[in-house]
């Protein structure tokens, strides 16, 4: 998880919001992004979805039924069914996401038993960190304008 808060930090120097997420296979990091929405002019250029695809591209397999995703933040219905769709094993993440969230905090798309694939999920880890890290962005961004 700390290695996806560096991300996040990446993320936030470059103008975006500070999110970062990585894949994890065994003890291997086989994806890892942070948002690019701006840079990229790609409304699906989200940590999660780089992250993902990285993974399965390096793995060889859109099946990602052995790898971990560490994320900073819950993730937002898109990327949740990513998730879903990908077969992924286990989430981690840290800050809910009260406005996007789709692991209960607005939406509860990974929660239940209404898809034929469940991903095991923690919640909640370093979460401060990622919540500060979140919060002073928007906090700065809203001063400059």
């Amino acid at each position: 998880m700390r290695a996806a808060l560096v991300l996040a930090l990446q993320a936030q120097i470059e103008g975006e919001v500070p999110v970062g997420a990585v894949a994890v296979r065994g003890d291997v990091v086989v994806g890892q992004g942070y948002n690019r929405k701006e840079s990229s002019r790609d409304p699906t250029a989200h940590a999660e979805i780089i992250a993902l695809r990285q993974a399965a591209e390096l793995l060889g397999n859109w099946r990602l039924t052995d790898v971990t995703l560490y994320c900073t933040l819950e993730p937002c219905p898109m990327c949740a069914g990513a998730m879903i769709q990908a077969r992924l094993s286990r989430l981690v993440y840290g800050a809910r996401d009260v406005r996007f969230g789709a692991d209960g905090s607005v939406v509860d798309i990974l929660g239940g038993d209404l898809f034929n694939h469940q991903v095991n999920i923690t919640s909640g880890v370093l979460e401060s960190e990622s919540a500060d890290l979140l919060q002073k962005f928007f906090r700065d961004l809203r001063q400059r304008l």
